[in-house]
């Protein structure tokens, strides 16, 4: 018969019977039944199970490289008739790690029988690091030819674009010389985060060919300016020339093929006075 356990003791001896309040011989009433608490007993240790450490390694060894199953480091029960034998796994790249032999035995049996084996970390295990979602661990440039981002609906780097309003002449205007009519536009989030990064990566005054060059991109006549609000920050480069061709740079940037300066020019190569030997003769 099972032990009650303290709080259900206690409960039992707290409880006091209800009083009736007729008149004359009135009897106690009974105790109100009280629904048990579920229990959770711990599986005990079977000893058939706990005795099966041969079975158990030789489980292990069947399907691990040959010598990384080490030593015994214990049994636990898992549930009657259930348990698992635990090997410490000395593999080179698996520090930490154990190898899981689950064992049980039919009732009344006496043989233990194998159920899995398998390898589980331990607290100090090595692991691989969390796993992050494709679209979550793209980083820019990791995108090549025929890769497909996914759609971002909620990017807080756009926002709706230009809508028609049905008047030809506005909305002609808006589309064809605005270069409007998409669904999203760059929203001032994705302007200023597109200026922040351009500034401070190859292209803006910071770089190290903007720092040795003489002359900057605002007076260079390769420097195309962009259009719209961007425009009086930043350019794009058409030199070729230039270690920049073709990407955007700052007004503030600038390079060595910057169209007017000039290399400076190589000093003459100094000449001595000739000299004249009247010791000698040349007689032909």
């Amino acid at each position: 018969m099972p032990v009650p356990s303290p709080d259900t003791m206690q409960s039992e001896t707290d409880e006091q019977p209800d009083r009736s309040d007729q008149v004359g011989d009135a009897q106690p009433s009974a105790k109100k039944p009280k629904a048990d608490r579920p229990r959770v007993d711990k599986p005990k240790v079977d000893k058939v199970l706990a005795a099966a450490v041969d079975l158990a390694r030789e489980a292990a060894e069947s399907i691990a490289e040959p010598g990384t199953v080490g030593e015994h480091v214990g049994m636990s029960p898992d549930a009657e008739r259930l348990g698992t034998h635990y090997f410490q796994c000395t593999a080179a790249g698996y520090p930490g790690w154990a190898w899981a032999v689950s064992v049980a035995r039919v009732p009344r049996g006496k043989t233990a029988t194998i159920c899995e084996t398998t390898l589980v970390p331990g607290p100090d295990a090595l692991l691989s690091p969390a796993w992050v979602p494709w679209a979550d661990r793209l980083a820019p440039g990791d995108v090549g030819p025929g890769d497909v981002l996914p759609r971002v609906e909620d990017d807080p780097n756009l926002e709706q674009g230009f809508e028609q309003t049905g008047d030809d002449n506005v909305d002609q205007l808006a589309i064809v010389e605005l270069g409007l009519g998409r669904p999203r536009v760059l929203s001032p989030t994705g302007r200023d985060a597109a200026a922040t990064r351009w500034v401070e990566g190859d292209g803006g005054p910071a770089a190290e060919s903007a720092i040795k060059s003489a002359g900057k991109c605002r007076s260079c006549g390769y420097f195309v300016p962009m259009a719209g609000a961007l425009r009086a920050v930043f350019g794009v480069c058409a030199n070729e020339w230039s270690p920049s061709d073709g990407r955007v740079v700052a007004l503030d940037h600038g390079c060595g093929a910057h169209s007017e300066t000039d290399a400076p020019a190589p000093r003459p190569e100094p000449i001595g006075t000739p000299i004249i030997d009247d010791n000698r003769l040349d007689i032909g």
